[in-house]
């Protein structure tokens, strides 16, 4: 009987071991495949969208609050798509559209991408430069020593040790649910307003609900985020854990926008503040929530800022690089992708110097950018879902009848919604 007990309790160790052994080597490979799902979601958190998700809380408080789940939803789909392509055709999204639409059409979408991309640069700079005077520091100052810092950090690191630390400034946004929890919000109203979606008829409620859904899903993820999978070297078997990435990044940078709207909601609208920027929220909620939640909320602000100010320009570089067919990668030199470094650098001098020149017309600048993002958005979508389905292309990889249904109304919802945001742009209504 002892010598049972003893051989079934060898066998549950060796058992438990080999469970143990399975286990760790799923978390190394996933540690592995880990980074451009989480890194593309959490940038879209940048200055702009940081201010948008402050706005959204200061003017209607918690109402808004339920819109953030099918939002997470709508980004779920349109990166998992993206990752996939990248994984099975080793190929980034300009590529793929140059090489199944032509030069000219891929030429106008690089164009209309160079322009939103570059005003929402403008954003981060100026982010920076808002963040950095909250705490005493000159924009003559802090703008040439980020610029130089996003520069070095990009041309002189290769893939492996810039992912690394995008990794850490994600870990950053945590500023936010620590300012949120602060500000001491009401979490019976949160969880009410949340679980009942309200709707308004009025113009201003409605362009909240679109500036939302616009700043979480921006034309230039979908590039950012099938460059980098590629740039990884992800290959089909890590299909899946690569899939836990894209969830996992779109599930946090989502949930960082939720803690933005509650910090403001509790605060800012309860006492009937009004905010134009995301750093009049950090100035504003000092009195309201204490010192510290403002600090934090403008530290959030700052790596939020920098965060983007280091992707926004290297996403640009990757897909105008891609889709004329010139030489890109973080992992490349001068000497190797010369058109990508200097684009790059180009874009880090024009955004942190136009910042510096007084009189800029910084607002009207990022206001034709997001119209600019608003018409291209439907364009890329539709590209996207027409060439995941491409069995030539994809294999056994193509979106199923059941995905494509979901991805097919995801698309053509945020194509009427991103019509009707153009057209309010513009003034219409």
């Amino acid at each position: 009987m002892d010598e049972n007990k003893k051989f079934y309790n060898i066998k549950f160790i060796e058992r438990l071991k080999s469970s143990l052994y399975r286990f760790k080597s799923s978390i190394l490979l996933f540690l592995f495949v880990m980074g451009p799902g989480i890194i593309t979601a959490n940038v879209d958190n940048d200055a702009g969208g940081i201010a948008t998700y402050s706005i959204a809380g200061t003017r209607f408080g918690f109402t808004l609050i339920w819109i953030l789940l099918p939002v997470l939803i709508a980004l779920i789909i349109i990166q998992e798509m993206c990752s996939r392509m990248g994984i099975v055709t080793g190929k980034g999204l300009s590529d793929l559209i140059r090489e199944n639409y032509g030069v000219k059409v891929t030429f106008y979408v690089m164009v209309a991408l160079l322009l939103t991309n570059f005003g929402n640069i403008l954003a981060e700079f100026s982010g920076i430069a808002a963040s950095m005077e909250i705490f005493g520091i000159s924009r003559y100052i802090s703008i040439p020593v980020s610029a130089a810092a996003v520069w070095l950090l990009i041309v002189r690191w290769d893939y492996k040790k810039v992912e690394k630390v995008f990794l850490v400034a994600c870990l950053i946004y945590i500023a936010y649910p620590l300012s949120a929890l602060m500000a001491g919000p009401d979490w019976k109203t949160i969880v009410a307003d949340a679980a009942t979606p309200s709707f308004s008829l009025t113009v201003p409620y409605f362009l909240m609900i679109m500036g939302i859904i616009g700043t979480t899903i921006a034309p230039w993820m979908q590039f950012y985020q099938q460059s980098a999978v590629v740039e990884k070297g992800i290959s089909v078997k890590d299909y899946k854990l690569a899939r836990l990435d894209v969830i996992g990044g779109s599930l946090f940078a989502v949930l960082v926008a939720f803690f933005i709207v509650i910090a403001c909601g509790a605060t800012l609208f309860a006492h009937g503040i009004k905010i134009e920027t995301a750093a009049d929220a950090a100035v504003a909620l000092a009195p309201l929530a204490g010192k510290y939640a403002s600090l934090l909320f403008a530290l959030g602000l700052l790596n939020a800022s920098l965060f983007a100010a280091s992707i926004l320009p290297l996403s640009t570089a990757f897909y105008v690089c891609e889709g004329m067919g010139w030489e890109s990668g973080v992992n490349r030199n001068f000497s190797d992708a010369p058109q990508f470094f200097a684009l790059y650098t180009i874009l880090i001098i024009l955004g942190g110097g136009l910042i510096l020149l007084p009189g800029t017309p910084l607002l009207q600048i990022m206001y034709l950018s997001q119209v600019v993002n608003c018409i291209l958005l439907p364009f890329i979508l539709i590209f996207m879902l027409l060439l995941i389905n491409k069995k030539k292309l994809m294999g056994e990889y193509t979106n199923g009848k059941t995905f494509n249904i979901f991805a097919w109304a995801t698309v053509a919802i945020l194509v009427i919604l991103t019509i009707l945001l153009t057209v309010s742009y513009l003034g219409v209504i």
